[in-house]
């Protein structure tokens, strides 16, 4: 076994857990009877490949039950089996996604997000090149649902152009395609929503990390993470300092006298109750 064998392992689960999906919402299942049946079937199948395939690894999935177990393993697969529930249950939406990544050793190192509707997998074993940014208003895609209440000042101040999609792989994909320039979140969102969409970003040349700047970090105990920032290297620093002084703007003055604590001048928002229905 080699890490070309995991990069292909990932693409090759992520495009089959994604032609069963397709096979699925192609029946005659209500809305709320195929997005359960989706999760549990994509689920089952990667968790049964990667026990098959890989047995000695660790699963961290959206689906399953958390075994503290992997918090000790050296090899880590963090996987959501249906990213965007919600549009996969709404006929004519292709904004859904399968999302598998290997975490090794402290660093994400295979990856892949499958998009059936589009008949489309990005991954790590055959990287996208970064696309050039284009000289006209910045394209950020958001939530299509729950969008941070910062994003409409930060859009204002860049004179930027807000996208609403759907899944977190949807959106991170639109920016490593070239059709948005940037992907900003926070709230709601826990490793399986971005592990893969981050691996396959940086396999693309793109800058990936949590809104202040700060590292995504993966495979730890609490598997809350909330919040994302996907663009363009060259795009970062100019993003980082608009974020910071939108997300200012939320955060009650201090007492006379009184200085932030360390760390507390970006916060990253209340992480809901793990939902189902893709938060992000």
């Amino acid at each position: 076994m080699t890490l070309a064998d995991d990069h292909q392992l990932a693409w090759r689960l992520a495009r089959d857990a994604g032609q069963r999906l397709l096979t699925l919402q192609a029946g005659d299942l209500a809305p709320d009877a195929l997005r359960a049946a989706g999760d549990r079937l994509s689920h089952e199948y990667l968790a049964a490949e990667l026990a098959r395939l890989r047995p000695g690894d660790a699963v961290l999935s959206e689906e399953g039950v958390d075994d503290a177990g992997r918090l000790a393993a050296r090899r880590v697969w963090i996987v959501d089996p249906l990213d965007g529930t919600r549009e996969f249950g709404e006929p004519g939406r292709s904004d859904w996604a399968v999302h598998v990544a290997l975490w090794q050793d402290g660093e994400l190192v295979a990856g892949a997000v499958a998009l059936p509707a589009e008949d489309r997998v990005l991954s790590t074993w055959q990287p996208e090149a970064a696309p050039p940014v284009a000289d006209a208003p910045l394209r950020l895609v958001v939530s299509r649902t729950r969008p941070p209440a910062f994003v409409a000042r930060l859009a204002a101040g860049l004179g930027a152009i807000e996208l609403p999609m759907g899944s977190a792989g949807a959106k991170a994909a639109a920016v490593i395609t070239g059709r948005a320039d940037a992907y900003v979140h926070s709230g709601g969102q826990y490793e399986w929503d971005s592990a893969a969409p981050v691996a396959v970003a940086r396999a693309a040349g793109l800058h990936a990390s949590r809104i202040n700047g700060s590292p995504l970090r993966y495979n730890q105990a609490d598997p809350r993470l909330s919040d994302i920032l996907v663009c363009p290297v060259e795009l970062a620093p100019r993003l980082l300092g608009a974020i910071e002084s939108a997300m200012a703007a939320d955060q009650p003055p201090l007492p006379a006298g009184a200085t932030a604590a360390h760390g507390d001048a970006l916060p990253h928002g209340d992480v809901p109750p793990h939902s189902d229905l893709e938060p992000s």
